[in-house]
This record gives C-alpha cells, sequence and structure tokens, in this order.
C-alpha cells in the first residue's frame, strides 16, 4: 500500500510519461519555492507548461478537476513566477501556461491551458 507521498510520486510520474509521449519535454519536478511547488515543468515547443497532476480514487465527492480551486490556482501561479525568477525567465517575453493532468480513478484528462492570470 503506497502512502500519500508515493501515490502522488507514482500519478506524477505516470502524468509526466504521457506528456512526454505527445511531445513535450520534461524541465523540473516537484519544483519547489518558498511560495509553493509546480508538480511539473515542461516545455511544449516555444512554450514553458506549468502541470499540477491531481488524483482521486473516485467521483463521489467529485473529480480530480475540481478540487484545484481558485486559491490553488494562485498559489501555483505565484510559485511559476517565482521559478521564473530565479531561472531568470522574462515572463513578459516568454510564452508560459497552466495545465492540469488529472486521473480520477481509472480516467485521465488534460487540460491545456486550464487556467491563466
Amino acid at each position: 500500500m503506497l502512502n500519500k507521498r508515493q501515490l502522488g510520486q507514482y500519478y506524477e510520474e505516470l502524468a509526466c510519461r504521457s506528456l512526454c509521449s505527445k511531445g513535450l519535454t520534461l524541465i523540473a519536478k516537484n519544483s519547489q519555492s518558498r511560495l509553493g511547488e509546480i508538480d511539473l515543468i515542461m516545455q511544449d515547443q516555444s512554450c514553458l507548461v506549468f502541470v499540477e497532476v491531481r488524483y482521486r480514487k473516485n467521483d463521489l465527492f467529485g473529480n480530480a478537476v475540481s478540487t484545484i480551486t481558485k486559491a490553488k490556482q494562485n498559489k501555483i501561479i505565484r510559485a511559476a513566477y517565482d521559478w521564473m525568477s530565479l531561472q531568470h525567465i522574462n515572463s513578459e517575453s516568454y510564452e508560459f501556461r497552466f495545465d492540469i493532468f488529472a486521473f480520477t480513478g481509472r480516467e485521465t484528462q488534460w487540460i491545456k491551458n486550464a487556467f491563466s492570470i
């Protein structure tokens, strides 16, 4: 039986493999900053992609996507800006987006540009 952290890592790895098979390139996993964590940072051609990976065993209390509240979105956005700043990436001149890769039971869902600033 996997603990919560191991389960998260397992689904992040599944999401990463799936996205790589669709042509994205992994830049970083579990990027920690003082403002939060970003599960996956990937590149899709010239676009930097910040991916939030979510898992729900079933949809009895809502699917995995529904767990990403506005507050969580804002935390991811702040963490992404912090990461770009640390990498000396000018957010004004670089294309980037926020995606969600969600697992609800056996269903997977990749939502490109799921939320914005």
